[in-house]
């Protein structure tokens, strides 16, 4: 654990769950029909779940993130040519907005506020950093996928708008453990960095 962990304001902090939907991690998803599917991502939504029950009790918020394809012309997903690079498989109707695969995983339901994003981070181009504000959220409980990408964006971005943060180190996940652990000790100076028993512990105490 780096960081000492305290929760004085429940009602003001949030479990960030990103980029956990139906589309990346569910068997029938656009990644799975893909074949690009890693073990360790689909453990997360059991691994997250109590915690997020946990939040829920006392009164924190779940906010996800939902990356997401936006149709252009004919349907066809507007997809950034690095994306399109190492995922040829999306095609129209994967990631769309208000669809199953755009979801969140039935086990992590129920949400409280969710965002769509285009990119990495999810507050580029996106409403988190309103909705955060608006409901007075200033600590963020961060798990998801993938560590080196969506966590690691969003976590930086958060850091610079002053939000207190807490990386779950066991509760994000990459393709790799190697990438995985690399990204996580990236994030060590511009955030916390504990495991799920241990933030559950002090939500306990809070």
């Amino acid at each position: 654990m780096s960081g000492d962990l305290g929760f004085p304001d429940p009602s003001a902090t949030a479990l960030l769950l990103v980029d956990l939907q139906n589309d990346f991690i569910h068997p029938a998803g656009a990644y799975a029909r893909g074949g690009a599917t890693a073990a360790d991502i689909a453990a997360l939504p059991t691994r997250l779940a109590p915690l997020a029950d946990a939040v829920r009790a006392k009164g924190g918020w779940i906010v996800s993130t939902h990356f997401t394809l936006v149709p252009g012309k004919g349907g066809e997903p507007l997809i950034s040519p690095h994306l399109k690079a190492v995922r040829p498989f999306l095609t129209t109707g994967d990631f769309v907005s208000g669809g199953w695969g755009h979801d969140v995983v039935d086990a992590l339901q129920p949400i409280d506020m969710k965002v769509e994003k285009v990119a990495f981070s999810a507050f580029y181009m996106s409403r988190l950093e309103w909705v955060l504000k608006k409901a007075g959220i200033t600590s963020l409980i961060v798990g998801g996928i993938v560590t080196n990408g969506g966590v690691a964006s969003t976590v930086r971005d958060a850091h610079v708008r002053d939000l207190d943060t807490v990386v779950l180190e066991d509760g994000c996940a990459a393709f790799s453990e190697q990438i995985h652990r690399t990204a996580i000790d990236a994030l060590r100076p511009v955030s916390k960095v504990a495991s799920i028993a241990e933030v559950a512990t002090a939500w306990e105490a809070a």
